[in-house]
């Protein structure tokens, strides 16, 4: 960069980043670059991944907080680690989500945790690579944590799953990992997008705006293995409680403003769990389980099984403007898969 910030009377190289200001206004900022300790890992980001969580976490952005780096999609590459690093080295491209408790990936240079991170899928390009771990962990902890399907190829045959809101990030990548561990899928959208949800692995496309227990028994099936409402819970877990089997699982990643009547579902002894990817990360617990998904998932990648979800790409640089016009397109809530921002940053 050429510049520098004096910080306690010590010279500091900086970069370019985008904070949200106290107003919860998208600023770009100029800060002094990271220095590594321990396990973490200085990377140079190269493209991002906006993601609802993103919005969510700008509109808690106070004074006391402000600015916040937000970012919970990358790739980049490494260019220092820790003393105590041991899985990476300086020029290793790698992918990840990160954790909401330390600043983003909306920066030149990250501060990442080893043990949240893997190396990138070699096929796949920056912007490809930048959209999918964030969804990609929800995905998997929700199947395999959570839903309790066996994390393995083909293991989980005659066994069902129904995606609601099968078209959006987590739910594209939510159904191919279930067509990997051989589940049959049936997922919703808007009919528009019923290809999309065909070349993601789904075998049953239903409509959201149509009668869902209907459509679901008019497939064939009286009731499935397990549930994941990935939209509005309070509006879908009347319909989702007649469907699941007995001692079958609902889960969703979405909040919901009302009580959800989990009565409905006490006499079929089945479970509801809630699924929030950065849960390990607040809670330090089993941290190092995101870095083993995403090294499998890329691995996946790698030899075809997975795609990508990558959808839109914007090319004009990561700065404020960017950030605040991804921000709008997807609190929207019209995406289908994912929308990338790629370097250079710039002011």
């Amino acid at each position: 960069m050429g510049l520098t910030l004096i910080i306690g009377g010590i010279d500091m190289a900086t970069m370019k980043a985008i904070g949200v200001d106290a107003k919860q206004a998208l600023v770009d900022l100029t800060l002094a670059q990271p220095v590594a300790t321990g396990n973490q890992l200085v990377v140079a980001v190269k493209a991002i991944s906006v993601n609802p969580v993103d919005l969510k976490l700008r509109e808690g952005v106070t004074v006391e907080t402000a600015p916040k780096i937000l970012g919970y999609d990358a790739v980049g590459t490494v260019t220092a680690v820790g003393p105590d690093v041991t899985k990476f080295k300086v020029g290793d491209r790698i992918y990840y989500a990160g954790s909401t408790q330390v600043a983003g990936a909306n920066a030149e240079y990250q501060l990442v945790d080893e043990r949240l991170a893997s190396l990138a899928p070699r096929t796949l390009t920056d912007a490809q690579a930048a959209a999918m771990p964030l969804t990609t962990l929800t995905a998997y902890e929700l199947l395999f944590e959570k839903l309790q399907f066996v994390g393995k190829a083909n293991q989980n045959q005659k066994r069902t799953l129904l995606i609601i809101n099968g078209g959006g990030g987590v739910g594209t990548i939510m159904a191919q990992l279930a067509h990997w561990a051989g589940i049959t899928v049936l997922a919703t959208s808007s009919p528009k997008n019923a290809d999309w949800l065909r070349q993601n692995q789904v075998d049953v496309p239903l409509d959201y705006h149509k009668d869902l227990y209907a459509q679901v028994r008019e497939a064939g099936y009286d009731s499935v293995d397990a549930i994941a409402i990935l939209w509005a819970p309070e509006a879908y877990f009347d319909v989702a409680a007649k469907l699941v089997k007995p001692f079958g699982h609902i889960g969703s990643i979405v909040g919901s403003p009302a009580d959800l009547p989990l009565y409905l579902i006490k006499n079929k002894a089945a479970s509801f769990d809630w699924e929030y990817m950065f849960a390990k990360s607040d809670a330090d617990y089993n941290v190092a389980s995101q870095g083993r998904i995403l090294q499998l998932a890329a691995r996946l990648f790698d030899q075809g099984v997975l795609t990508t979800t990558l959808t839109e790409t914007m090319t004009t640089g990561i700065n404020a403007a960017s950030l605040n016009e991804a921000h709008a397109r997807v609190g929207a809530g019209h995406m289908t898969g994912k929308l990338v921002v790629t370097g250079p940053f710039n002011a």
